[in-house]
C-alpha cells in the first residue's frame, strides 16, 4: 500500500480520536454535574467525590485518546507507521475499542457497537498499512502490498574476514 493510499487512513482515525476524546471529555462532564446536582451516592461515597473523580476520568481517558491521535497524526506527517511504545500504545487503544464494543451492545446498543467497531477498525488497519516487513507475509492483502518500485533492494551481504 503506497503513501498515497495509506496516509488518509491515519489522519482519519486521527480525526476521529480527537473527535472521540472531546466526546468522552464532554459527557464526563455532564455526568459529573449530574451527580453533584442530583446529590447521588454510592456505597457512602460523597457526592462531591464521585464527581470529581468523574471529571478526573473524563480528563485521563481524553488524554490517552488524544495521545494515540498524536501518534497517528505524526505517522501521517512521516509516513512511517510508529515503533516500539508507540505501536504499543495504539494495539492497546484497539483492545479497549474492541472491549468498549463489546459491553457496548449490551449496555447501549447496536448504534455505539457500531461506532467502536469503526474505530477499531481504523486503528487495525493504520497499523497493518504501516507495518514494514508486512510486504511478503501470506495473510497481507493484496491491495496492502507495497508497489516493486518501494520494496527495499537486498543489497550485498557483509562476509566476515
Amino acid at each position: 500500500m503506497g503513501a498515497v493510499a495509506r496516509r488518509p487512513v491515519a489522519l482519519v482515525a486521527a480525526i476521529v480520536l480527537v473527535l472521540e476524546a472531546v466526546g468522552i471529555a464532554l459527557l464526563n462532564w455532564f455526568l459529573g454535574l449530574v451527580v453533584d446536582r442530583q446529590d447521588m451516592s454510592l456505597a457512602g461515597l460523597a457526592p462531591h467525590a464521585m464527581t470529581v473523580s468523574t471529571w478526573i476520568a473524563g480528563v485521563v481517558v481524553g488524554l490517552y485518546l488524544l495521545l494515540n491521535a498524536a501518534v497517528l497524526l505524526r505517522a501521517f506527517a512521516r509516513d512511517r507507521g510508529p515503533t516500539g511504545f508507540w505501536r504499543i500504545l495504539l494495539i492497546s487503544a484497539a483492545v479497549v475499542h474492541g472491549l468498549l464494543g463489546a459491553f457496548a451492545v449490551g449496555l447501549v446498543g447496536w448504534l455505539a457497537f457500531l461506532l467502536m467497531m469503526v474505530v477499531l477498525g481504523l486503528l487495525v488497519l493504520t497499523l497493518i498499512a504501516y507495518d514494514e516487513n508486512g510486504a511478503d507475509r501470506p495473510w497481507r492483502p493484496g491491495w496492502l502490498k507495497r508497489p516493486g518500485w518501494l520494496k527495499r533492494s537486498g543489497g550485498a551481504t557483509p562476509t566476515s574476514p
